[in-house]
Order: structure tokens, then C-alpha cells, then sequence
């Protein structure tokens, strides 16, 4: 059961398969967040617990999901077992909610028809039999691994995501376990910050057989010390992604643009934006990233719930039907599901 949407919903009959959205459960977190700094704190804040429940209220407001791909964000790992391991949890977790979803009881939308879960790589060629592990219990729906690179040398532009050193996409050990994907014919979705994107275009050329998709259109960046220069720092951006879509196994997650980091006025406005300027401030980024990898290349996302921070869900494709207004029903097919569907080979 949906909620009376803010916004008309703009095209309800296009189909969209979101390809990134998360679950989880931190009721028991918030009460030990530090006061809030940076503002991520602010998801988890506001949103809980989002589960499948929560998921389809937001997939059944009124825009026509017809499916999912859950992507980690390290949700109900294993307590007990090798510390390696553990992230298989989220993964079982995962699976048993799609299997709810596709008993047909909580409506046509088959949620997390695909999973991309999390493994280290840097275990080099042991990472393997973690792989396998999530193969294992993935019943037929694990696509790929997200190993997050995100890094910068100023702590506040990621304040509670800080959690590693630079570099990560260059280390052998790294690049040992990534070689296990391909074999196995997983995917791998890279998450890094906007001066990092020369590591991915490395890493790709690399690695010309492993499908990578590259989450968030490489996280544009406006806060902390590059405050008031995201649109200064824009050329740099452009140029690595048009360098990163001459490799042909890279996709790209067009989304992502409603967190923290780039910054925009629609960050958790009062009033909330509507999409129409949701839609204004994100399209040099999604007409730059269409531009260079094609419609049939990119991928519309959601990334719910942290988006929630500058929109609704339903406000949120609002903006990008608005921003792909001018495509044809081809390209718009490719956008909104196609792309999807082909990259994580969904059979929805």
C-alpha cells in the first residue's frame, strides 16, 4: 500500500527496475549516534528500520517498480563464524526477503530480485571461497560484489564513512581477489568520491572482462573543504568520466545525487524541493554520464533510503523522468530498466 504522493506522478505506466536501494534495521543505533556533524547521521535518524515493508510503500507510491537490486550496506551479518565470512548474512538476509517478494503475496514488484553483496578482495585469491559462500546462499539471485573505495584526505567529506586509506582500487591484494569475479561471472559496483575516479579508469582497463558499474555517477563533491567548488572541480569530473566510458565493461549508476556529499540547496530543505529542482541542480551530471556511456550504459537509481535526506521516493523519479523527457522510448526503456535488467541479468 502506497502513500498519497506530494508530487503527479509524471509517465506512471514507464517500467523501472531500481538498481540500488538498501535494507536494514538500526533502531538499536540511534541512540548512540554523536551529535550530528556532518549529516549523514541524519539517514539513520530518520529512516531506522526500512525493510520490506517500508521498501514497497515506497516502490508502491505510484511509479510502476517492477523490481529491485538490493545493494549492500553491511545489514544482519552473521554474529557467530570466521570474521570473512560474516557478510554472508546479509546476503541469506537479502535473499529471504526477495523470496517473500516473489511469492506474489506483497504484490507484483519483485524486490531484490537481484543482490549485490560485499566481500573483502583484499584477502587476494582466498576472497574466493567467500564468493562462492554468497553464490551459495543467494538462491539463484547473487550478481556481484561492492567493495567500497571511498576515501579523502580531509575526514569531514566523509565523517562516520571514514573507514580506510587511499588506494584501495591499486592494491595488488586488491586486484588478486578481483580477478576471482569474472570466473565466477560476478559483477563488481565501485563506490569512490569524484577525485578518485582516475583508480577506477585504471582498474577497468585492467580488467576489461569483469563487468563494473560505477555507483552514483563517481560522487560529485560540495561539502567540508570542497565547499563552494563543486561546480568549479565540474571539468575534472566530466573528463575522468568520459575517459572512464571509453572502457567498454563500465556502467553507470546515474543517482546518488541527493546525499551529502555534492551538497546541492535541495539537502535537506524546508520545504523539500520538488523535482523540478531536484531535476535543474543534477543535470549537468546526468546528461554529461548519457552523453558518454549512452542510455544503454546508465541506469536511473534511487539509493533509498539515504536519498531521503533531499526527497520522497516518488519525487525522486519524478526528477528523472524529467531529465530524460527529451529521450526516446528506446532510450527511456534503457534508463529506467533495461540497462538494469541486462547488467544484473534480472528475469524480470
Amino acid at each position: 500500500m502506497g502513500r498519497t504522493p506530494r508530487e503527479a506522478i509524471l509517465e506512471p505506466d514507464l517500467p523501472i527496475i531500481d538498481p540500488h536501494h538498501h535494507l536494514w534495521d538500526r533502531r538499536a543505533l540511534v541512540a548512540t549516534l554523536p551529535p550530528v556533524k556532518h549529516g549523514f547521521e541524519n539517514v539513520v535518524r530518520r529512516v531506522p528500520r526500512y525493510l520490506l515493508d517500508e521498501l514497497l510503500a515506497d516502490t508502491g507510491s505510484g511509479h510502476k517498480v517492477i523490481g529491485t537490486v538490493y545493494v549492500e550496506c553491511g545489514a544482519m551479518y552473521r554474529a557467530d563464524g570466521p570474521a570473512e565470512l560474516k557478510p554472508v548474512g546479509e546476503t541469506e538476509f537479502v535473499n529471504g526477503v526477495a523470496a517473500m517478494a516473489a511469492s506474489g503475496v506483497y504484490g507484483e514488484t519483485r524486490a531484490c530480485a537481484g543482490i549485490v553483496g560485499h566481500a573483502d578482495l583484499t584477502r587476494g585469491a582466498q576472497a574466493r571461497e567467500v564468493l562462492e559462500a554468497h553464490l551459495a546462499a543467494g538462491g539463484g539471485r547473487f550478481r556481484g560484489i561492492r567493495q567500497s573505495a571511498s576515501y579523502d584526505p580531509d575526514p569531514q567529506v566523509l565523517g562516520p564513512l571514514v573507514r580506510q586509506g587511499e588506494g584501495l582500487y591499486r592494491q595488488a591484494n586488491f586486484r588478486e581477489g578481483f580477478a576471482q569475479l569474472a570466473p565466477l561471472g560476478l559483477s563488481f559496483d565501485a563506490w569512490m568520491l569524484e577525485p578518485q575516479l582516475p583508480d577506477l579508469i585504471d582498474l577497468a582497463r585492467a580488467f576489461p572482462e569483469t563487468s563494473i558499474i560505477l555507483d552514483h555517477v563517481g560522487t560529485p563533491l560540495g561539502v567540508a573543504s570542497y565547499a563552494g567548488r563543486r561546480e568549479e572541480r565540474f571539468a575534472i569530473w566530466r573528463d575522468n568520466i568520459r575517459e572512464l566510458a571509453k572502457s567498454p565493461n563500465v556502467t553507470v549508476k546515474v543517482g546518488g545525487l541527493a546525499m551529502v556529499f555534492p551538497g546541492f540547496p535541495s539537502l535537506m530543505a524546508d520545504p523539500p524541493a520538488p523535482s523540478e529542482q531536484l531535476a535543474a541542480e543534477w543535470k549537468p551530471y546526468v546528461e554529461t554520464c548519457i552523453e558518454a556511456f549512452g542510455a544503454e550504459r546508465c541506469m536511473f537509481e534511487s539509493n533509498f533510503p539515504v536519498d531521503i535526506l533531499s526527497c520522497d521516493y516518488e519525487v525522486l523519479w519524478n526528477a528523472f523522468k524529467r531529465l530524460a523527457s527529451g529521450a526516446s522510448t528506446d532510450e527511456k526503456a534503457a534508463l529506467f530498466a533495461g540497462t538494469a535488467r541486462r547488467v544484473y541479468r534480472l528475469p524480470i
